[in-house]
């Protein structure tokens, strides 16, 4: 059987009817007969959503208890005995109660579907992981329920269900969404407009990011070259000159004024000398570009409008943006310029943009670097000039009698001249060729291969010395030119390789990319092989159809015995290998920095451990030990038959043996609570609370009259574990009163700032330094001469774990007139999606 298909309706808010349309398309299946069931659907009480329920048939969910509460969560093994061919699962991001088969839902839709069983779901873009950071910024919740990207990538149809603002605020407002008690402090906090609307944006982006992706794909796999105008992707001609960052802020205009517009920034590199470019000049351009959200790309082509050209379409891009050229008038001569031929070849599908500049035609500065090798057109006319130069040399001295010298002279311009056109076999014919006819026609005797005078001899002896020298030097400086431009086309690519490196660029697949683009390449894969009969495996890659093997490849660079760098789309000339050995090589070190990483944060972890357990170690052999010895004296004491105790000294020891009890608990309290934090096992119940039923409670560990409480009635529900935060304040508490002077008591204070709530603890003790504000939260750590009996320093540590376990923050500053402030900020119930929850976000669908 193979695997079950995933189908999300993907919203940008709660409420904006996912489930109502996931529930109408199971009717329309049910209806063509498929088998179609309700795996888990949470109506929350909209009567038009709980009417699409009925006529559905729905799978029984399991109970659990969790902390005395019940709760209902989907029966993964009741779906898979049932085997549906299409199972409805509502709520992908959502967080399983504690004890239930795997911790997210989106681990149970992965079942259903190794088990060969359709799956339709529903969520919000504020769940998907990547986008929590933005969705904080924007609506100032962080979303603790999430769904990995990669989870929704894999879907087989991503659907948008869309609302606009208004009308979504409008069934706020009319009670479709939530309860009418809800609906204005909903309608003020999570549901204003402007969240509404930015959140809205990103739905939108980034469904039509994943359609691109698909339209992408869809070209490579069908070959298709011609530009499909889905988007505005504007692409950008650089050519390392000052214009360019006029080119990239126009082109950036443009991309505003088309919905979703896209700026690629290219720079053409020759892949036998590089034109005039200043290495300061890009670098500083590739910053502008991406500060303006766009992308910058490295190409080699020997044809720059060609390979300009190539990329565009490569792209799928709209637009291309072109300065004026910076050529003189004179230069004209020698071609229309990059600029006309890209207009002229673009076709009708890309549209060229020609943007003047401070820099047109004042000259390109620096002379241009020519080909590696003497290009066809040179060559063919280096042949005429030196096969038909003598001829029609010959025909005009025929009517002019200028002497054997300067006839020789006029013969040896032409020699030079086919030498500095096609180099060496065109110099050597036109040589030969003027030789024959200096004897035939003007060395006596005339009109005979025979020289009468032995000067003449010496003289076109020395003609053809000449014409051959000349032609020699001008071949070599044409190699040596060639080998010197290669030579600088290769250190620019390996210099932009290294400032790659150097910017933090270190991930594998960013690298094979740059290697795809510098190439020109379809694909490109880094394989290798533990052995030599071992079969090749994939450690990374990028492009369509990526070869799976070196001989699938149609380039292939060993890196080491068994590594390789395998390359699809064309053949590489020999004179790029070079190249493509330093990407080969920095390819396998970026491999290898990767799996140190790994290895190293391993490692690091394995550290930590460590010294936590030599902590608690040392914490069990002297902090755990006092309170022990105490009690076991004061019992000791009480036992002993030597001495008769009144009965003042009996209270007072069994006192002992109570404070050393509460002690030795406290401590272990938080060194359990310690462990728990650092196994990552705290899993918090949120719930709907007022902090005066909580806090009040964590003042019960301190002395009478040690601290004041200042809880306003007028604060908003906060939405926390109730035991979680008890602890935490008691923690806090209890540290202060241990620092702050006998006869100031410690303030526990709270308010309301924004969505929001501040419970502050305030001590009038000694304070603690701002470069000390931070290691203080770290565990085992005590500021100052802190007694041995003041504890193993895990009280704040643990505060500030609960304290983010709850997703809220604890920080310290300084008490004004002297002392530390501990400040616990939580989240305040109106700041929720959903405020009906039992749990952050549990039922925002």
């Amino acid at each position: 059987m193979g695997r079950g298909k995933l189908r999300i309706y993907l919203g940008a808010a709660p409420g904006v009817g996912k489930t109502y349309a996931m529930l109408s398309e199971a009717h329309r299946r049910v209806e063509r007969g498929t088998d179609c069931v309700v795996a888990f659907v949470e109506h929350h009480n909209r009567p038009r959503t709980e009417v699409m329920l009925h006529g559905l048939e729905q799978v029984p969910r399991k109970r659990l208890d969790y902390r005395g509460s019940a709760f209902t969560e989907m029966d993964v093994d009741a779906v898979l005995l049932r085997a549906p061919a299409v199972a409805l699962v509502d709520e992908l991001a959502h967080t399983n109660v504690p004890g239930s088969r795997n911790a997210k839902r989106w681990q149970d839709v992965e079942e259903l579907l190794a088990a060969g069983i359709d799956v339709v779901s529903t969520v919000n873009i504020q769940h998907l992981e990547s986008l929590g950071d933005v969705v904080e910024s924007i609506t100032g919740v962080r979303q603790r329920e999430t769904v990995p990207d990669e989870v929704v990538r894999r879907a087989d149809q991503i659907e948008l269900v869309d609302m606009s603002p208004p009308a979504l605020r409008r069934r706020m407002a009319h009670g479709n969404i939530y309860k009418s008690d809800k609906v204005d402090a909903a309608l003020s906090n999570y549901f204003r407009p402007g969240n509404l609307t930015a959140l809205r944006e990103l739905a939108l982006l980034w469904v039509a990011d994943r359609v691109d992706e698909y339209l992408t794909e869809y070209r490579s796999e069908h070959r298709v070259s011609k530009i499909w105008g889905s988007r505005e992707r504007i692409v950008v001609g650089l050519t390392g000159g000052p214009e360019g960052r006029t080119l990239i802020r126009r082109a950036a205009r443009l991309a505003e004024k088309g919905a979703g517009g896209e700026v690629m920034a290219v720079y053409i590199a020759r892949s036998d000398g590089l034109t005039s470019a200043s290495p300061k000049e890009l670098a500083v351009q590739r910053t502008l570009v991406e500060d303006l959200g766009g992308t910058f790309h490295h190409v080699v082509g020997d044809d720059i409008p060609v390979a300009l050209l190539d990329f565009a379409r490569g792209v799928n891009a709209t637009q291309i943006v072109l300065g004026s050229s910076r050529r003189k008038t004179w230069q004209y001569v020698f071609g229309p310029g990059v600029g006309a031929t890209v207009a002229r070849e673009s076709g009708p599908d890309l549209d060229v943009h020609i943007v003047t500049h401070d820099e047109v035609a004042k000259g390109r500065g620096l002379p241009v670097a020519r080909g590696a090798r003497l290009g066809r057109s040179r060559i063919i006319w280096g042949w005429v000039v030196g096969v038909g130069g003598p001829v029609v040399l010959a025909l005009l001295l025929n009517t002019i009698d200028l002497g054997l010298a300067n006839d020789m002279l006029l013969f040896l311009t032409v020699t030079v001249a086919a030498a500095l056109l096609g180099g060496l076999f065109p110099a050597l014919a036109s040589a030969a060729f003027g030789s024959l006819l200096l004897n035939y026609f003007y060395t006596p005797p005339l009109h005979r291969l025979t020289i009468a005078d032995p000067k003449n001899i010496v003289a076109i002896a020395i003609f053809v010395g000449v014409a051959v020298s000349v032609a020699s030097v001008v071949d070599l400086a044409a190699r040596r030119t060639h080998q010197a431009a290669r030579l600088r086309a290769e250190s620019e690519i390996l210099s932009f390789l290294a400032g790659s490196v150097l910017r933090g660029e270190t991930s594998l697949e960013a690298l094979l990319e740059r290697v795809r683009e510098t190439f020109g390449m379809e694909s490109v894969a880094l394989l290798e092989r533990a052995g030599d009969v071992d079969p090749w495996t994939c450690a990374g890659s990028v492009g369509p159809r990526s070869p799976k093997r070196p001989e699938d490849a149609d380039v292939d660079m060993p890196v080491g015995d068994h590594m390789a760098l395998a390359l699809s789309g064309r053949v590489l000339p020999a004179s790029d290998r070079r190249v493509l050995a330093a990407f080969a090589a920095q390819a396998a070190v970026v491999l290898d920095r990767q799996r140190l990483q790994h290895e190293a944060d391993q490692a690091k972890e394995m550290a930590e451990g460590n010294r936590i357990r030599t902590a608690l170690l040392a914490a069990v052999s002297h902090d755990l030990r006092t309170p022990l010895a105490a009690i076991k004296a004061a019992v000791s004491s009480l036992r002993s038959d030597d001495v008769a105790w009144s009965e003042e000294d009996q209270a007072e020891l069994l006192e002992a043996i109570e404070e050393g009890a509460d002690r030795l608990d406290h401590l272990v309290g938080n060194l359990l609570d310690m462990s728990r934090l650092q196994t990552g096992t705290v899993t918090p119940l949120i719930r709907e609370i007022d902090l005066d039923e909580v806090v009040p409670m964590a003042l019960g560990g301190v002395p009478e009259g040690s601290a004041e409480l200042d809880i306003p009635e007028t604060l908003p529900m906060v939405a926390v574990d109730p035991g979680l935060l008890e602890r935490a304040v008691a923690n806090l508490v209890e540290n202060a009163v241990k620092y702050s002077p006998v006869d100031e008591p410690v303030l526990v204070s709270a308010s309301a700032m924004a969505n929001r709530v501040e419970v502050r603890v305030v001590d009038r003790g000694p304070g603690v330094p701002d470069e000390a504000k931070d290691r203080i939260f770290a565990p085992f750590q005590r500021y100052g001469d802190a007694p041995r009996g003041a504890g193993v320093g895990l009280g704040l540590a643990v505060a500030r774990g609960f304290a983010e376990a709850m997703g809220g923050t604890l920080n310290a500053e300084d008490t004004p007139g002297g002392g530390l402030t501990m400040v616990l900020t939580v989240r305040a119930v109106d700041s929720l999606p959903d405020l009906a929850t039992a749990t952050a976000e549990r039922q925002a669908s």
